[in-house]
């Protein structure tokens, strides 16, 4: 980026004014502004999280016209996989497809959290763990920017709902916002370096993301250090020069002079200094110049090698979430009938800006068929989710006729999309109906879903086996076909919670706002952190997933005990595939703090691996922590702080399966400076020693007078009241004989460092 940096401030210095504020606003709907004057190349932007969506010309939208390309699964599916290989391998072949449809960026990934299992887009998001998520991302980017191709990492940021995206405030805490909602995008820009970064619509604590300081600058450039440049997500921006001042490169679409002419007149005003305009413009050109340098027209790609690149994500992303008595994978030379509209009609993806126009679509009927040539079908439901009595008697005929019942359920299209929100987590009523009509017919049922983030199955302990498929892309049915038939192990792991109703959901009292303000009140405690520490059971708890081998775990090791602020600590265990048949497990870390100053989840994912395995295998596991990763983020020192203590490293196969544990401490590590205020309370003062010296002599005669009393309930009320007083309340006890100016005399003491 160096050489690019300074081609970009020698076109900087010949730039006008206006040709400057012509480049902070968008060409059209995909492209930039170019000057041709000076040679500054115009570039194209797509949408793209799981394949691309390129319009025919740069001012359509594409919308279910976009050119052709390998739809991959969802992201939601893709990080069910907790694959970061194979995530690198599909971002090189979007790269590719990129490459030869000329677009310089992609737009995407997006690592927004899935704070609730009804936001309409989170079949585009990864996890409700910021870590999965910005490992994945990761990833991804760096597989797509490989091929010379940019990404443009989103939403940034706290966009978690649909519901009026584009006004609504999202209201939460410093020490929330760290933790859980930035973790994800500083991972993917630290580790990724992504070229763009694309602004969110809603407000952050009242100021719109796209005019946003705090945001935009502080923590994106001057914390993480992020070198490209910032988009808007489209029709985003509310101020353009005050989003210049705060760090938006770029309006997409364009609007035509309307903004070029407030920038220009902000800077001839005094409103935006031209110096602050002359560094987002840099910024911006450095990227647009080596987006340029990189096309290569000269790139080609195999449509069929990347259909099988989409098969093999979509079956490992797929979810074994129950398999009593090894009903599956499906016995040879069996009678089997399989019920549902997917089967025929798949449903691939989310509606919304992703939409991808596949190269090819496999459906599961066609797939079956290869392997079962007597296979029988009824429809079982419309396309909306409904069905009829008939469709009902006819389902639980064919189940009754067979060996085994496979029906496909899920979420029909309407469901889940960009814009909306949904109003519950449940499936149709009528897939409902069907599932319990043919379990009642057939005891042997498999259900496969179709479904973009989390549901409900009422009927889910009658049905011994079912199988979570996601939205599994172009190849998705006969990745399902795959996993059934027992030609690939299942591997998937949950990315995100599966709660039992909706009610359970740590967001559900604040869903989804009014009066302009949505409020994150349940603060830290998101997805798998809050029914861990709440002891809430799921149906189906995060990283959970099963595998048609099992796995033994064990000799856990740490390189040390007691660790501080500066070692690397190295965890090992091993691994044993004690199955028949090969496979792979998602191993997982996560660390559990015995004691904290502050509230903390119970546990946090921190790690995991997938480790492929052949029968009697065993291979060694190897995760490397620091400093970070037991730490916490304090709002009033405003930095990451890890106590001193012990915690608890928790090796499972899911948040709840916990295989293996061992106790390590931290030693050494750096306190965090306490401040003492008027209103500190005696308690604080009295359990640290510099302090207790400097109060002692004021407490003494009342502590005499406390224990006094000879009612000893009154006596306990006391030393309550008295330790939970406020230093300040004593210059009102002590009638004159302790002033404020001693007062404020002790606590500057107390405060110095020395």
């Amino acid at each position: 980026m160096k050489i690019h940096r300074q081609k970009a401030k020698a076109l900087i210095a010949k730039l006008t004014l206006q040709e400057k504020a012509l480049l902070c606003v968008g060409k059209d709907l995909w492209t930039t502004q170019p000057i041709d004057r000076l040679g500054i190349p115009s570039i194209w932007m797509a949408d793209g999280p799981h394949g691309l969506r390129k319009a025919s010309f740069s001012t359509a939208g594409g919308l279910g016209n976009s050119e052709p390309a390998t739809c991959f699964p969802t992201s939601s599916a893709l990080a069910s996989t907790w694959n970061l290989e194979l995530i690198h391998q599909i971002g090189e072949a979007m790269g590719k497809e990129a490459q030869v449809q000329g677009i310089q960026i992609i737009l995407g990934p997006g690592v927004n959290m899935k704070r609730d299992p009804r936001g309409g887009r989170n079949f585009e998001y990864y996890s409700e763990d910021p870590v999965l998520s910005g490992k994945m991302a990761a990833a991804f980017i760096n597989g797509i920017q490989s091929q010379g191709v940019g990404t443009s990492l989103k939403h940034f940021a706290v966009n978690n709902q649909e519901f009026a995206r584009m006004y609504f405030s999202s209201e939460l805490d410093e020490r929330t916002l760290r933790e859980i909602y930035l973790p994800a995008f500083e991972i993917a820009v630290r580790e990724a370096k992504p070229w763009t970064v694309m602004c969110s619509y809603n407000k952050i604590n009242g100021t719109f993301a796209a005019e946003n300081p705090l945001i935009l600058h502080k923590v994106l450039k001057e914390e993480w250090g992020f070198e490209g440049f910032v988009v808007s997500d489209w029709y985003a921006v509310n101020d353009r020069p005050e989003g210049v001042n705060a760090g938006l490169h770029l309006e997409m679409p364009g609007s035509g002079d309307v903004s070029v002419d407030k920038i220009f007149s902000a800077v001839q005003t005094g409103k935006l200094a031209e110096t602050r305009l002359n560094t987002i413009v840099e910024d911006l050109l450095a990227v647009i110049l080596k987006a340029h340098e990189a096309c290569k027209p000269d790139v080609t790609y195999s449509l069929e090698t990347h259909h099988k690149l989409a098969r093999q994500a979509s079956a490992e992303s797929i979810v074994l979430l129950k398999n009593e008595n090894n009903l599956l994978p499906l016995p040879s030379k069996i009678k089997i009938a399989v019920i549902g509209e997917f089967a025929k009609a798949p449903r691939i993806q989310g509606g919304g800006s992703s939409q991808v126009v596949a190269t090819q679509i496999d459906c599961l009927w066609d797939a079956l068929l290869q392997d079962y040539p007597e296979l029988t079908y009824t429809k079982g439901y419309e396309k909306d989710g409904t069905t009829s009595e008939k469709m009902l008697e006819e389902a639980a005929k064919l189940a009754n006729s067979a060996d085994i019942a496979v029906v496909l359920a899920g979420l029909p299209k309407r469901y889940e999309s960009e814009c909306f929100d949904r109003d519950h987590i449940d499936l149709p009523e009528g897939q409902n109906r069907l599932i319990e009509t043919v379990v009642t017919a057939q005891k042997k049922t498999v259900v496969v879903l179709t479904n973009g983030s989390a549901v409900t199955m009422p009927w889910h302990k009658n049905i011994p086996c079912i199988v979570e498929s996601w939205l599994g892309g172009q190849a998705g049915g006969s990745a399902v076909a795959d996993i059934l038939t027992g030609r690939v192990n299942p591997s998937g792991k949950l990315s995100e919670t599966f709660p039992h109703r909706l009610l359970d959901c740590p967001a559900y009292l604040n869903w989804p706002g009014e009066q302009g303000k949505v409020h994150y009140a349940e603060g830290l405690y998101i997805g798998y952190r809050y029914y861990d520490t709440k002891e809430i059971e799921p149906m189906f708890p995060f990283g959970h997933g099963l595998s048609y081998t099992t796995f033994e775990y064990s000799e856990m090791h740490t390189n040390r005990i007691d660790f501080s602020k500066t070692d690397v600590l190295k965890v090992s265990l091993k691994i044993h595939n004690t199955g028949a048949v090969s496979g792979s497990e998602v191993v997982q870390l996560y660390v559990h703090p015995e004691q904290s100053r502050l509230k903390r989840p119970y546990k946090e994912l921190k790690g995991f691996c997938k480790v492929a395995l052949e029968p009697d295998e065993v291979k060694e596991v190897v995760f490397t922590l620091n400093h970070r990763d037991f730490s916490y983020y304090d709002p009033e020192s405003a930095c990451w702080v890890a106590d001193d203590g012990a915690y608890s490293l928790q090796i499972g196969a899911s948040s709840r399966d916990i295989r293996l544990q061992k106790q390590v401490k931290l030693i050494d590590a750096d306190p965090v400076p306490f401040v003492f205020s008027r209103f500190t309370p005696l308690k604080e003062w009295m359990t640290r020693p510099k302090a207790l010296s400097l109060v002692e002599p004021l407490i003494e005669k009342k502590s005499a007078e406390i224990a006094l009393h000879q009612d000893e309930d009154a006596k306990a009320m006391m030393e309550a009241l008295f330790m939970d007083l406020p230093i300040v309340k004593l210059v009102q006890f002590s009638r004159g004989q302790f002033t404020e100016e001693q007062l404020d005399e002790m606590i500057h003491k107390a405060n110095l460092r020395k």
